[in-house]
């Protein structure tokens, strides 16, 4: 009789534990971050190719419950310039300011910002691309990658997940 209710209880437990597993979303073991530039010119990004960037840290308030937080990750702009993006000092003029970023993350969202608010010649304003709050890796629910944009009022453009940066120029 014992050994017939270890039996139900292992069988019901083994059962739990990969229901538990289906609903959660795969996690990818090495993620990349693509980045496509001016030109059609594109870069897929690993963990380890954004270590040879400065670790910035910015202390901001949470979206959802406006507890104060430490991320770190790097300067969004020093990424693009690596990428390719004429954002550097003198390439911001005339038909270069019509450019944007698109961000889009895994789940579909998808935010712009006017290539000017991360251009260096043209603002002191830190866009970050976190990876870590408060010393510890992003969780599972914003992903490998999330824009911290800590002067904007609204947290709308904090996005997670991040997949790809495409800049683009308006036509």
């Amino acid at each position: 009789m014992k050994i017939i209710n270890l039996a139900i209880l292992f069988s019901l437990f083994t059962f739990t534990v990969s229901a538990q597993n289906a609903t959660k979303p795969a996690i990818k073991a090495d993620p990349t971050l693509k980045i496509e530039v001016e030109g059609g010119k594109t870069l897929s990004l690993k963990i380890k190719d954004l270590a040879k960037f400065t670790r910035r840290e910015i202390k901001a308030k949470m979206p959802h419950d406006e507890k104060e937080a430490f991320y770190s990750g790097f300067n969004l702009s020093d990424v693009l310039l690596d990428a390719g993006a004429k954002i550097g000092k003198g390439e911001m003029r005339g038909k270069e300011l019509a450019a944007y970023l698109l961000v889009e993350a895994a789940d579909g969202y998808k935010v712009a910002f006017a290539i000017a608010e991360i251009a260096p010649e043209y603002t002191d304003k830190v866009i970050l691309l976190a990876d870590t709050r408060d010393g510890k890796p992003l969780d599972e629910n914003d992903g490998t990658w999330q824009l911290i944009v800590p002067d904007d009022k609204k947290h709308g453009r904090w996005a997670r997940q991040i997949v790809s940066l495409k800049v683009k120029k308006i036509q």
